[in-house]
């Protein structure tokens, strides 16, 4: 039995197997905490599996973890559904609406031209069974890495996207969170990955809106930045990276997918990130500097990516977690490395 949260060690379910939740999140529903995300359990190398569909688990503790198994399990016959082992699903996040009284999933799909779209699925219960509602591409954008978002005082909800290889974007959703109405800002333009921000994990802290964002580097870590609001659309101020200490520009070699606000606690926000590869070497190249080669047009060789496919065998079904609390000083928000913590640490 768990007694405590260990960042980047392994973590077993209470059956003993590995925790498979991967770009995901917590819902608190009345004294239960659910966590769900990819089922990484049969992406081995060369195996051309994705995916294995959207896993979810249940916890009194956020330490001991039931497994409640696949809310949203894969296709196996049809490979162009968006769920086919094979296709490139992403950070499933669900939302409860009060107004339809539906539970409401979203999931990226890379599909195989390269062109990112989003799927919706819809639930009567948390664990399921979800129904695929539609697939499109909201804003008629090439959607990447994203996070939602629903404001308490009124239920409004919120998209918060990566418009691929080119900025983020904050945009309304309608009333029943399955589509975006239209209205939209831009944020953050970059020219090219691994400068591109991706991964935005939004919380709130007061009236300060807040974002953790990751460069582009695929699978590999790479440098987190933090940002500030006074609103959801902005504008956003960057406040730098949120990891002090960490030499590697790293992340502590992880990625941040979700930031989950205790709701039993009075100042506990924690960082939920996965640690995707886990056979990386003692000593780093400079991640970003070998994407930069193989991305900028100007310099594009392929030899930087190249050197750093020799760093891995690319085995996402050992992946692991780093769970770390947030510490504020002013309006930055920082994520100290502990090799282990409490959540009754905490008032």
């Amino acid at each position: 039995m768990n007694t405590s949260i260990r960042p980047g060690q392994v973590w077993l379910d209470t059956n003993g197997q590995r925790i498979q939740a991967h770009g995901g999140s917590i819902l608190a529903l009345g004294d239960t905490f659910y966590w769900y995300g990819e089922n990484k359990e049969k992406s081995l190398p060369g195996s051309g599996i994705w995916h294995y569909g959207v896993r979810m688990y249940r916890s009194q503790d956020l330490y001991n973890w039931e497994d409640l198994g696949l809310v949203l399990p894969p296709v196996l016959d049809d490979p162009d559904s968006p769920l086919h082992p094979a296709q490139c699903m992403d950070r499933p996040h669900i939302l409860f609406c009060a107004q339809t009284g539906k539970f409401v999933l979203w999931m990226k799909i890379m599909g195989k031209d390269g062109v990112q779209f989003q799927t919706i699925a819809t639930a009567d219960a948390i664990a399921g069974p979800y129904t695929i509602l539609k697939r499109f591409r909201p804003l008629g954008m090439s959607c990447g890495d994203f996070d939602l978002v629903i404001e308490p005082t009124d239920g409004k909800a919120y998209y918060f996207f990566e418009r691929v290889h080119s900025e983020l974007i904050c945009a309304d959703l309608t009333a029943d969170y399955t589509d975006v109405s239209g209205f939209y800002s831009t944020h953050f333009p970059r020219p090219n990955p691994p400068l591109v921000r991706e991964a935005p994990a939004y919380f709130r802290r007061g009236r300060m809106h807040y974002l953790f964002s990751s460069g582009t580097t695929g699978y590999f870590p790479n440098r987190s930045e933090a940002a500030c609001a006074w609103s959801y659309h902005g504008p956003w101020r960057l406040l730098g990276d949120p990891h002090p200490g960490d030499l590697e520009h790293t992340s502590y070699r992880s990625q941040i997918s979700s930031v989950f606000k205790h709701p039993r606690k009075k100042n506990l926000y924690i960082a939920l990130a996965d640690r995707w590869l886990t056979d990386l070497p003692a000593a780093l190249p400079d991640i970003g500097a070998a994407f930069d080669a193989g991305f900028n047009p100007e310099i594009a060789d392929g030899s930087g990516l190249e050197a750093l496919n020799k760093l891995t065998t690319y085995n996402t079904s050992l992946a692991d977690y780093v769970w770390l609390p947030v510490r504020f000083d002013g309006e930055m928000a920082y994520l100290d490395w502990r090799d282990e913590w409490r959540i009754e640490d905490y008032d």
